[in-house]
C-alpha cells in the first residue's frame, strides 16, 4: 500500500491533464467523455490502479466495471491485471451488465415471488418456463425487481462496491440506468461513466438520449473530457474532426493534434460488387505480401447484413488463399474464456511450437496462485500433455482432423469443471458453460471442414492469423491498422441518420493508418435472399464527402 501524493500512473505511462484528473479523483463521481482511441480503458485501468494500491478503495470492498460486451469486460478485466498485478486485480469485478445483473438474480432468487419465481439450478434460454427458465432479456429487469423489492439486496450490493465503472456508457438503455440507480443513487459509491456521445450507435436497443448530463445530475458527477487520440495518424483525424464538426461540434480536435502528413485514405466506386471484391482481395493479398501486413491488423466493416454484402468478397479471398474470419459467425464465441482455453490447449497438443497459447493457457489456469503453485501447474499440464502426444503418435493425419474432441475432453477432465467455471462469472450458470464447450466444439468442427488441416482451423479460430470481416457494430473498441468500409451506400445507411453518422463515424476511427471507401453501381440479388433488396445502388455523398478533400493521390 502507498500514499496518495506516492502513486504514478503503472507502467511509468503519462497521463494528460484531464486522465490524471480521471484517475486520481477521491471525492466526486465521474462523467468522463472521451473520442476513439483516447485512452479510456486505460484510464479506468489507472484509475483501478489507483483506487487499489493507494487504499482509496479501502479493503475488503472491491471496484465493479459494467460494459456492455463480453469482450469489452474481458479486455478491462486484463488490463488492470496488467497494471495492478494478480493481487489487487482480485478486488477488481468486470461484467456485462446481464452478467451483472445474473449475479444478482443468483444471490437474491428467493426474493422473487409469484409469475418471477425461480428453482434453483434455473436456466437462460430461448422462451421462459415457468420456475424452470427465464430468457437473456428478462435478466435485468428481474435483477431490478429485485433491489427494488428487497433493502437486504440493496444493501448488499453497496456494502460490496466503493466503487463503479460504467463502460461505453453512451449506449445505456432505460432499464440499464434504472438498475445503476437502485443500486448506488444516494450511496457514497463513487461512479465513473466513460463514453463517447459521437459512438452511440445502440438507439436501437433504446440508448437514452442525453444520457451524461442525466447521469451528471442524479449522481452530482464532475464532467470531464479527453481529447487526445492515440490512435490513429493526423491524415485520419482530419476525416474524424469533419465528422465530429456534425456530431458534437463542442468536442472538434485542436489543430495541434492534426498537424503531420501521414495516413493513407482512399475511396473507389466500382461498376458491380464483383468488381469490388476482386479489388479489395487483390489489394489485400497486396498488403500481405508486399507490406508484410499481418492479417490481424487488417479489418472489413459492413454496416449491416454482413454476410450479404461480404458474399463475393469472401469468395475472392477464399479464391486467392487469404485467411479471414467472418466475425457475425465467429466473435461471440471466441471471446469466451472456456472456448480460449480449449484452443490453446488443441494447439499446445497438436501444434509444433506454439509459446503463445502456452503463455495463454497458463494465465488461465493459474491467474492468482504463488510460485510454487504456479510451478506445479505448469508441470502437471507438460505432464498431461506429453502422455497425449504419446497416445496419439499413430494417427494419420485424417484421424487428427477428426479425433481431436476426445483429448480436449479429456483435458477439460484433468483440469476440473471447477477451474473451467472459475474463467467468468457467468459460467456459474452450468447450462451457460456446457453451451459454450459445445459451441466451441462446433466451431472448430465447422474450420476443419474448409481448412486442410486442424491446426489451420485452430489458427482461424484465434486472432492471430485473419483479417477480421464483421459489421460496425461489433467493431466498437477494437483498432486496425487498415480498416475496409464496404457499401457506402444510401441503400445500407437507411433509417436514422443521426444514428447511421454515429455508426460511420465508428467504422472510420478504427483505422490506425489507412481508410479504404468503396461503393458499388450493381449489387444482384444475394442466391436465396428472399428479402428487401434494391440491386442499383447509389453512393452515400454525405459520409464520402467526409474524406474527400483528403483523398490520397495515386
Amino acid at each position: 500500500m502507498i500514499s496518495v501524493a506516492e502513486w504514478k500512473p503503472a507502467d511509468n505511462l503519462t497521463l494528460e491533464p484531464n486522465a490524471q484528473k480521471a484517475a486520481t479523483e477521491q471525492i466526486h463521481s465521474l462523467a468522463l467523455t472521451a473520442g476513439p482511441g483516447a485512452g479510456k480503458t486505460e484510464m479506468l485501468a489507472q484509475r483501478a490502479d489507483f483506487l487499489l494500491r493507494s487504499g482509496t478503495c479501502t479493503y475488503p470492498k472491491r471496484i465493479l466495471a459494467i460494459s456492455f460486451k463480453v469482450d469489452a469486460s474481458q479486455n478491462l478485466r486484463e488490463r488492470v491485471k496488467k497494471r495492478c498485478g494478480y493481487d489487487l486485480a482480485s478486488r477488481f469485478d468486470s461484467y456485462t451488465f446481464h452478467a451483472f445483473a445474473k449475479r444478482i438474480i443468483d444471490r437474491f432468487r428467493p426474493v422473487l415471488e409469484g409469475n418471477d419465481a425461480l428453482d434453483v439450478g434455473f436456466t437462460i434460454g430461448d422462451q421462459k418456463v415457468p420456475r424452470k427458465q427465464i430468457t437473456f432479456v428478462d435478466l435485468v429487469p428481474l435483477a431490478i425487481q429485485i433491489l427494488k423489492t428487497s433493502s437486504i439486496a440493496r444493501n448488499a450490493v453497496r456494502q460490496t462496491y466503493s466503487d463503479v465503472f460504467l463502460d461505453e456508457f453512451q449506449d445505456c438503455t432505460h432499464q440499464q440506468y434504472e438498475l445503476v440507480k437502485l443500486a448506488f443513487h444516494n450511496t457514497p459509491v463513487r461512479l465513473t461513466a466513460v463514453g463517447d456521445v459521437k459512438q452511440k450507435i445502440m438507439g436501437w436497443a433504446g440508448a437514452l438520449e442525453g444520457i451524461f448530463l442525466t447521469f451528471a445530475q442524479d449522481f452530482s458527477a464532475m464532467p470531464l473530457n479527453l481529447y487526445r487520440n492515440f490512435r490513429s495518424v493526423p491524415g485520419l483525424l482530419r476525416v474524424q474532426n469533419e465528422i465530429i464538426k456534425v456530431i458534437d461540434p463542442d468536442s472538434v480536435m485542436p489543430d495541434e493534434q492534426l498537424e503531420g502528413d501521414a495516413g493513407e485514405i482512399l475511396s473507389t466506386q466500382f461498376a458491380n460488387s464483383s468488381d469490388e471484391a476482386s479489388y479489395l482481395a487483390d489489394t489485400i493479398k497486396s498488403w500481405i505480401e508486399t507490406e508484410e501486413l499481418a492479417p490481424s491488423e487488417i479489418a472489413i466493416l459492413v454496416s449491416k447484413q454482413l454476410d450479404l454484402y461480404a458474399h463475393d468478397l469472401i469468395k475472392a479471398l477464399t479464391a486467392r488463399g487469404i485467411p479471414f474470419r467472418n466475425e457475425q459467425e465467429m466473435q461471440d464465441i471466441t471471446v469466451e474464456p472456456a472456448a480460449r482455453l480449449i484452443v490453446d490447449y488443441l494447439s499446445c497438443l497438436y501444434g509444433k511450437r506454439e509459446p503463445k497459447a502456452w503463455i495463454r493457457l497458463m494465465k488461465q489456469l493459474q491467474p492468482f496462485a504463488d510460485d510454487d503453485v504456479q510451478s506445479e501447474v505448469s508441470r502437471s499440464l507438460d505432464s498431461f500433455i506429453r502422455k497425449q502426444r504419446k497416445a496419439m503418435a499413430g494417427q494419420t493425419a485424417e484421424q487428427r482432423s477428426t479425433e481431436w474432441w476426445e483429448p480436449a475432453k479429456l483435458f477439460l477432465q484433468h483440469v476440473g469443471i471447477e477451474t473451467v467455471a472459475a474463467l467468468s462469472p457467468e459460467y456459474e450458470s452450468k447450462a451457460r458453460l456446457r453451451d459454450v464447450i459445445t459451441d466451441t466444439k462446433n466451431r472448430i468442427s465447422e474450420l476443419s471442414q474448409s481448412t486442410s488441416t486442424l491446426e489451420e482451423a485452430l489458427d482461424r479460430f484465434s486472432d492471430d492469423e485473419s483479417v477480421r470481416i464483421l459489421t460496425i457494430h461489433k467493431s466498437k473498441g477494437l483498432e486496425f491498422d487498415s480498416v475496409i468500409m464496404m457499401a457506402i451506400e444510401n441503400e445500407i445507411f437507411f433509417g436514422n441518420q443521426d444514428e447511421n453518422r454515429c455508426a460511420f463515424f465508428v467504422g472510420v476511427s478504427r483505422a490506425k493508418r489507412r481508410l479504404v471507401l468503396t461503393n458499388a453501381k450493381l449489387r444482384p440479388r444475394p442466391e436465396n435472399h428472399g428479402g428487401m433488396w434494391r440491386e442499383h445502388r447509389s453512393p452515400q455523398s454525405e459520409y464520402l464527402s467526409y474524406v474527400e478533400p483528403f483523398l490520397t493521390e495515386h
